[in-house]
């Protein structure tokens, strides 16, 4: 008889499944109750979606602001360059659709209309990386890649829905576009176990650690705060810096970490919910050459592939985004 013991039966749902795990604390829908807040405090404020209101959490200010909600069907192109319109005329739009839709579909419009002129227009765009089991089609794994390269476009991964709700009334401060990859539904609370406090353009040290640093965005800071405090079980220190901003980086601050780990002889790793290619950890690689840092270093990203439909927790262990693959990863690149 086998006694091991069994994994649980995943079921369809979970292609769509929280990133939260078993027991671990969840706000709900924390960018709609965030813009709410913020429309109750700015009448420019206005939210636009693309018949994505309900799984972007638009639907919130939908029901509290019927008349400053614009919802603009099946049509991302449009979408952007009545945005457009709208930051022209005075107001401060939050458009949200998929990443995948703003990225491919709607980049030449968001590049054209509205970073060239440098409007305020707040891009916020649900199912970034792999946050979604439904395929290619959904995953949004080289947004960032595609959006790096336009000018006066910031571009921030927020980690958890502490950092969502402070990041929606940053975003409305900063002048010009902005792209927010969104986080939606049940969203992890993680950050204000550190004290956490959302600084505009700042990356920040969570913990340190004698051994390496991951230097993360999004929810891979979350993966590599779990996967520090086991390995700290262990006898591992890891230490972790959050960069929700990714463009433009915390130059400053990222070269002095790595410089302090490069001085020490630790490992530096970053870690990001994207394709290894052109996110985080190029933008992070650059920045070091360019100014002779040179620690030791790899990367924990996504592979360049279109990657497989199923199950969010087979699909992130299986392509190294996990807790446990990260445990397993970092744990060989110290011993090796």
């Amino acid at each position: 008889m086998n006694s091991q013991p069994q994994k649980k039966r995943l079921t369809t749902s979970a292609m769509i499944a929280s990133i939260a795990a078993e027991g671990q604390p969840t706000i709900s829908a924390p960018f709609g109750h965030a813009l709410v807040s913020l429309a109750q405090q700015r009448t420019d404020v206005v939210g636009m979606t693309a018949d994505l209101s309900k799984y972007t959490d638009l639907h919130l200010f939908a029901d509290a602001f019927p008349e400053r909600f614009y919802q603009m069907g099946m049509a991302e192109q449009l979408l952007m360059s009545a945005a457009a319109g709208m930051a022209r005329e005075g107001f401060t739009p939050f458009v949200t659709t998929y990443a995948v839709f703003a990225s491919r579909r709607a980049y030449d419009f968001i590049c054209m209309a509205i970073a060239e002129e440098n409007l305020n227009v707040k891009i916020a765009c649900a199912l970034p990386g792999l946050t979604t089991g439904y395929g290619p089609s959904h995953q949004a794994t080289e947004d960032v890649a595609i959006f790096r390269g336009m000018p006066n476009l910031t571009i921030i991964d927020p980690c958890d829905a502490l950092e969502i709700s402070q990041v929606v009334p940053a975003m409305a401060e900063h002048q010009g576009p902005v792209y927010l990859r969104l986080l939606r539904g049940k969203v992890p609370l993680v950050l204000d176990k550190y004290d956490y406090r959302y600084q505009h353009g700042k990356a920040q040290r969570l913990r340190g650690g004698k051994h390496a640093v991951i230097i993360s965005s999004g929810l891979m800071t979350m993966r590599a705060l779990e996967a520090a405090e086991a390995l700290e079980k262990q006898g591992i220190e890891v230490g972790v810096v959050h960069s929700p901003v990714i463009k433009p980086l915390d130059e400053a601050t990222i070269l002095r970490e790595a410089g302090e780990a490069a001085d020490a002889n630790r490992l530096v790793i970053t870690a990001e919910n994207h394709s290894v290619v052109g996110g985080l950890g190029e933008a992070i690689a650059g920045l070091l050459m360019r100014n002779s840092v040179t620690p030791r270093y790899r990367q924990i990203a996504l592979p360049d592939a279109f990657l497989a439909a199923g199950a969010l927790p087979t699909l992130h262990d299986r392509y190294g985004i996990s807790t446990e693959a990260m445990i397993r990863q970092i744990t060989a690149w110290l011993e090796a």
